[in-house]
């Protein structure tokens, strides 16, 4: 088998083999008003705990929260039938630091959770506190998909391609 055949086949593989469905996006969450926090998690993040007719709860995330001694908490996030909103329980006290009603945060199920960038105003749980949450997709443009180098190297390729053939 010549070269030139030796290579269009890999490179033909390698397309294949990295061609598939793009990472979850990395989401910042954000909470502004009367309490203030922030975190990153991935948009599909599985929870580590679920609770059937609640919500879901994702353990020990790093951020910033007002009033933490560890930057470290776990996030609740309620469903719609339970009225919706999210909590935040301070790992360093195991208190709550905010308890907000409001709109789903995700969609999906408690078992396989998606988040969407976007905007939710809280209220406090039996309080008076106001609150907004915005989700923002953090882009990861430092970190190209598989798809873009195979694509690169296919290009390549055919540059290489056309060359030889006007030297023959």
């Amino acid at each position: 088998m010549s070269f030139m055949k030796s290579l269009k086949h890999g490179l033909l593989a390698a397309m294949l083999l990295s061609a598939g469905a793009a990472h979850a996006a990395l989401l910042q969450f954000n909470v502004t008003g009367d309490y203030t926090a922030s975190w990153q998690m991935e948009s599909d993040r599985v929870p580590d705990e679920y609770i059937g007719d609640v919500g879901l709860v994702m353990w020990e995330i790093a951020g910033s929260y007002a009033g933490s001694a560890s930057g470290i908490a776990d996030i609740g996030f309620f469903n719609g039938g339970f009225g919706g909103g999210l909590s935040i329980l301070d790992l360093a006290t195991f208190e709550y630091v905010l308890v907000a009603d409001g709109p789903q945060i995700y969609s999906g199920t408690e078992v396989n959770p998606l988040f969407t960038p976007g905007a939710f105003v809280l209220t406090q749980y039996e309080g008076t506190g106001r609150y907004l949450l915005t989700v923002t997709d953090v882009a990861q443009a430092a970190v190209p998909e598989p798809a873009t180098g195979a694509l690169l190297l296919g290009g390549l390729a055919l540059m290489a391609a056309s060359r030889q053939r006007r030297k023959a």
